[in-house]
């Protein structure tokens, strides 16, 4: 799984990353669906699914997702998970630092 880079998000900030698959494509290869998931990474938190906020949009090689809340201090690993018009089953995984609202 490759990784990407998201900056830290405040706490009661909810807001869209996106998921970039455009070099792991093939020519006139498209995404045919994606569905992106949040486990703890570090820390502690009982339902870390709940910082995905709805279902994945698609837009190209780009998979968008909302993410919101969080607990303060607690690391994520938000993976984005695509099947691709070839068949091909690509996987994206970012770290998500949720911070006090106050920073």
């Amino acid at each position: 799984m490759s990784r990407i880079a998201l900056g830290g998000k405040h706490v009661g900030e909810t807001r869209s990353e996106v998921f970039d698959f455009t070099s792991r494509l093939g020519l006139a290869e498209t995404i045919s669906s994606a569905v992106t998931t949040a486990t703890v990474y570090s820390g502690t938190d009982a339902a870390p699914e709940t910082v995905i906020n709805g279902a994945a949009s698609i837009s190209g090689a780009q998979v968008t997702q909302s993410l919101k809340a969080g607990v303060v201090g607690v690391t994520y690993l938000v993976r984005c998970v695509a099947t691709t018009s070839l068949g091909q089953v690509l996987a994206l995984g970012a770290l998500l630092v949720i911070v006090p609202d106050s920073l």
